[in-house]
């Protein structure tokens, strides 16, 4: 899937961060939700489904803890935590909390890219099935889902004809 499709859920209050990131973001062809405190990120966290959240800590209204912990309640999706805190405590908690990933500021936003790309490739390698479906005219042998039709109709087969046919 390409990275047209991935949406993400941006949360830092900090403007002129949160501009620059969603640039360096847009530019890679990510879609972008930017928010400023954590009340709007779980409002627009309910409302969409998203593929990443990159999440500061420190933010007006919901602290970026909290809206960490709703997120992993009802989520998997992967967070990349960032935060000005830079003690190592501090990212052991973040990662506790069900950070995927932690960065410091001031951070490189290449850098932040970089790590949104790699997380989301780790995290959706799985989950496209690879089909591998064959067509010869008419027919058509979907050998994952163990198929095989003749102009659209399928036709039943047993296991081992199944195997004969595909081997």
């Amino acid at each position: 899937m390409s990275n047209e499709t991935r949406r993400i859920l941006l949360v830092e209050d900090e403007k002129n961060i949160r501009d620059a990131v969603t640039a360096y973001l847009e530019r890679e062809n990510y879609w972008v939700t930017a928010v400023g405190d954590g009340q709007d990120a779980l409002e627009e966290f309910q409302k969409h489904h998203f593929d990443l959240v990159i999440l500061d800590l420190m933010l007006p209204r919901v602290p970026g803890e909290r809206v960490c912990r709703v997120i992993r309640d009802t989520s998997d999706v992967p967070i990349i935590m960032l935060t000005a805190k830079g003690e190592v405590e501090d990212r052991i908690i973040g990662l506790e909390l069900g950070a995927d990933d932690y960065l410091v500021k001031p951070f490189s936003p290449r850098e932040l890219v970089a790590r949104a790309r790699a997380l989301l490739r780790r995290v959706h390698a799985d989950s496209e099935p690879q089909r591998e479906v064959l067509e010869f005219g008419e027919l058509t042998i979907d050998v994952s889902g163990h198929k095989v039709l003749v102009s659209g109709e399928e036709i039943d087969l047993t296991a081992s004809e199944f195997k004969l046919l595909t081997t």
